[in-house]
C-alpha cells in the first residue's frame, strides 16, 4: 500500500507524505504560505511539522513563555527532536535558555562559534556553551558534561558506554534564539529525526501520546488526491535483491552507486572517472555545501567566493556569512562573466601572489529560474586565475546533466531526486578526479571529514535510491509534455492575453538559456545526445499575467503544497513566498517575481497532471 500523500485546503501542516520521518509539509493555500512567513498563530499553530532545517518548534524555556506546541506535532518527526531537546532542557537548562542539538562535538563547536560571531553582530548576547549529553538506558541523566573552555578551545573528557548514544547540546540566550536557527538552517548540522528517534529509544521513550501514526494515516487518506496514488513507496525488491540492513553497507552502496553515475565508458576517460573514495556523504543537501565551503576555507588562501547565478536562497547565505564573503552575479549573463574577468584580473594586478578569489558557486540548473550559465566560460577562467568551482547539480540531476568537465566539486542534495519518496534526507560532494586539485581537495577532505550521516537514514536513503534512474526517465517524459502543453499557452510561446493567456513565462531548460543548457546535457560516449537519461529535468516555475492569476493557478492546482521538490508525487509552491519574503523587491531585481510559482513533477500518468494544469489554467484566468 502507497503512503498518502495530503491534498486540499484541510490538510494545512500535515506531513507529506504521510509517514513519520516525512521530509515537507502540506501549505496549500497562497495565503498559508504568507501566514507561514509572517508567523500568524492560525497557521503556525496548525503545523504538525515543517521543512528540514526551517521549522524548529521550541516547547519551553526555563523562565520563558513560548508558544504551544500543536497537538499534531505528537504525530510526526519534529516531535521526537522536540522531546529530546525537552530532556536537555529541563536537565541542563539555566532560566532564560534554549538549545539545539548537534550530534558531535565538532559540529556543536563549529555551532557555537558561528552563534557567537553572529549574535556580535546582532547585538545579541553572544554567550553559548555545549553540553555533552551521554544517553543511557535510564532517565537519570547524572551531572552535566559541560564542555569548559581551555585557550579557547572545548574539551570533552567524558566517554560514552555501550549501548548509549551521544548528543551535544548548544545553550544560548533565548533573545539569540533567531540567530542560533540560522546556523541549524545554513549548516544541517542539526540531529536527525531518525537520530532523536534512536535516542529516546534508549531513554525508554517509544510510544507517542495523544492520537496516534495510524490515526494520522487514516486522516490523511481521505484528502489524497487521484493524482497520487501511485509510486509513493519503493517498489518491492526483487528476489536477487538484497535490503542492506547496516549503515556501513548503505553508505557504501551509495558512494558507488553515485560514482556510477560520473563513469565514461571511452577508454581516454578510464583513468579520470569517479570512484567511491572521491564521493562523501552528509545528512542533507546543506550540510554537504556547508562542509565543502569549509573545506575550500581550509585548504586554500583566503578570500571571497563568487555566487553567480541566482541560487537557491541558502548557498548566498552560507558564503556570505561564513568566511570573508561573498561577490554575486544574480544574474548570470554573458555580460557579467565579462565584469568578472576584468574585476579578476585588477585583483591579480593589485596581489600576483595570491587567486583572486576563493571559489565560484553556480548551479544546473538554477532554483527556481531553471537557468544554466555559461559554465564553459566560467571554467576557463578558474584554469587562468586559479580557483575552484562547485556546481550543484541537484536540480539537474546525475541522470540529466554532466558537469564533470567544469567542477572540482560537484554537489547534490540526496533528499530530492536521488532519495525521490520524501522520507529520507542526505548530502553528497564528489571530488572531481579530472581536475588539477583533486589531490589537494580529497587530502584535506579525509583528514577533517567526520561522518555524521545517521546509520538509519543512511539505509532508507539507499533504498529508496534503487530506482532513481527508471523514475527520472518517468519525471523527464512528464515534464516535458506539461512544459509544451503550458509553453502553447503562454505570452512568450505566442498566444496573447487578448487570446486568453494568464502564463507570461515557463522557466525550464528546454526554454530557458538552451544552448547553455546542451553544453552539460548528459551524452552518450560517442557524443551524441542519451535520449534515454539526458532530458530536461522535473521542475519548473510559472510567472502569470498578474498576481490574482498566480494566486488563483496555485490554489486551483490538485497536487500537493509543500516546499520541496523532486520526490514521486507531483507538488508546487509560490516559491518567491517561501525564499524571499522579507525581500521581494530585491529578489525581482533578478527575475524572481513575487507571484512565480514552482512546480515539481512527479511520476504520475501524464493525463491526469494534464488535466490538473489545465483545471488550474482556467481558475487562473477567471481570476
Amino acid at each position: 500500500m502507497s503512503a498518502p500523500v495530503p491534498i486540499g485546503s484541510d490538510t494545512l501542516g500535515w506531513p507529506l507524505p504521510a509517514v513519520l520521518h516525512a521530509i515537507t509539509v502540506s501549505l496549500p493555500a497562497w495565503s498559508d504560505n504568507v501566514g507561514y512567513m509572517t508567523g500568524r498563530p492560525a497557521i503556525i499553530n496548525a503545523m504538525s511539522t515543517g521543512y528540514p532545517r526551517f521549522f524548529h518548534p521550541s516547547k519551553r524555556s526555563k523562565g520563558i513563555d513560548t508558544a504551544p506546541m500543536c497537538s499534531r506535532l505528537l504525530l510526526t518527526r519534529d516531535f521526537l527532536s522536540v522531546q529530546l531537546m525537552d530532556i536537555c532542557q529541563e536537565s541542563f537548562g539555566l532560566p532564560g535558555e534554549l538549545c539545539l542539538l548537534c550530534p558531535t562535538q565538532k559540529t556543536a563547536e563549529q555551532g557555537k562559534e558561528f552563534i557567537h560571531d553572529q549574535a556580535l553582530l546582532a547585538r545579541k548576547p553572544s554567550h553559548v556553551r555545549i553540553v555533552h549529553y551521554t544517553v543511557c538506558p535510564t532517565r537519570d541523566l547524572g551531572p552535566p558534561s559541560t564542555l569548559q573552555e581551555t585557550s579557547g578551545l572545548p574539551v570533552v573528557s567524558q566517554s560514552v558506554p555501550p549501548q548509549a548514544a551521544e548528543a551535544f547540546a548548544l545553550f544560548f540566550h533565548a533573545d539569540t534564539h533567531r540567530v542560533a536557527r540560522e546556523f541549524w538552517q545554513l549548516s544541517g548540522l542539526g540531529i536527525s529525526s531518525r537520530y532523536a528517534e534512536h535516542c529516546l529509544s534508549i531513554l525508554g521513550i517509544s510510544e507517542f501520546p495523544g492520537v496516534q501514526i495510524s490515526e494520522l494515516l487514516r486522516a490523511c487518506e481521505k484528502f489524497t488526491s487521484r493524482t497520487s496514488e501511485m509510486g509513493m513507496i519503493p517498489k518491492p525488491l526483487d528476489a536477487s535483491e538484497l535490503l542492506l540492513t547496516t549503515g556501513a553497507d548503505a553508505k557504501a552502496a551509495l558512494r558507488q552507486r553515485i560514482a556510477s553515475f560520473s563513469v565514461h565508458e571511452s577508454p581516454a576517460s578510464a583513468r579520470t572517472n569517479v570512484s567511491e573514495d572521491d564521493v562523501f556523504l552528509f545528512p542533507c543537501g546543506m550540510s554537504a555545501l556547508w562542509n565543502a565551503h569549509q573545506l575550500l576555507l581550509a585548504c586554500r588562501p583566503p578570500g571571497k567566493s563568487v555566487v553567480f547565478g541566482f541560487p537557491y536562497s541558502d548557498t548566498l547565505k552560507i558564503v556570505e556569512k561564513s568566511g570573508p564573503g561573498a561577490i554575486f552575479y544574480g544574474h548570470g549573463r554573458d555580460c557579467d562573466i565579462d565584469d568578472l574577468d576584468n574585476l579578476l584580473a585588477r585583483e591579480v594586478a593589485d596581489n600576483p601572489s595570491a587567486p583572486p578569489i576563493l571559489a565560484l558557486y553556480t548551479e544546473c540548473p538554477s532554483n527556481p529560474r531553471l537557468r544554466c550559465v555559461n559554465i564553459p566560460r566560467l571554467r576557463a577562467l578558474a584554469d587562468k586565475y586559479d580557483f575552484l568551482i562547485v556546481i550543484d547539480e541537484t536540480v539537474g540531476t546525475f541522470a540529466n546533466v554532466d558537469v564533470f568537465p567544469y567542477a572540482d566539486i560537484i554537489m547534490t542534495s540526496l533528499s530530492k531526486y536521488v532519495g525521490g519518496y520524501a522520507t529520507a534526507l542526505g548530502g553528497s560532494l564528489v571530488i572531481n578526479p579530472r581536475m588539477r586539485h583533486h589531490a589537494l581537495l580529497k587530502e584535506h577532505l579525509t583528514s577533517m571529514f567526520e561522518d555524521t550521516y545517521f546509520s538509519s537514514d543512511a539505509i532508507v536513503m539507499e533504498r529508496n535510491s534503487r530506482d532513481f534512474l527508471e523514475r527520472m526517465r518517468i519525471i523527464n517524459a512528464n515534464t516535458e509534455y506539461i512544459c509544451d502543453f503550458l509553453r502553447m499557452h503562454s505570452t512568450e510561446g505566442g498566444t496573447s492575453e487578448s487570446e486568453g493567456a494568464v502564463v507570461k513565462q515557463v522557466w525550464y531548460p528546454k526554454f530557458v538559456t538552451p544552448e547553455n543548457y546542451q553544453i552539460c546535457r548528459r551524452c552518450l560516449p560517442t557524443g551524441e545526445p542519451d535520449h534515454v537519461n539526458g532530458g530536461y529535468g522535473g521542475l519548473f516555475s510559472l510567472t502569470f499575467t498578474s498576481l490574482d492569476a498566480s494566486r488563483a493557478f496555485h490554489d486551483a492546482l490538485e497536487v500537493a503544497k509543500g516546499p520541496t521538490f523532486g520526490t514521486t508525487f507531483t507538488s508546487a509552491c509560490p516559491y518567491t513566498l517561501l525564499g524571499h519574503y522579507w525581500e521581494l523587491e530585491w529578489a525581482a531585481e533578478y527575475g524572481v517575481e513575487e507571484g512565480l510559482v514552482r512546480v515539481s513533477i512527479g511520476t504520475e500518468d501524464k493525463a491526469v497532471l494534464l488535466s490538473a494544469i489545465a483545471t488550474a489554467l482556467r481558475a487562473a484566468k477567471s481570476a
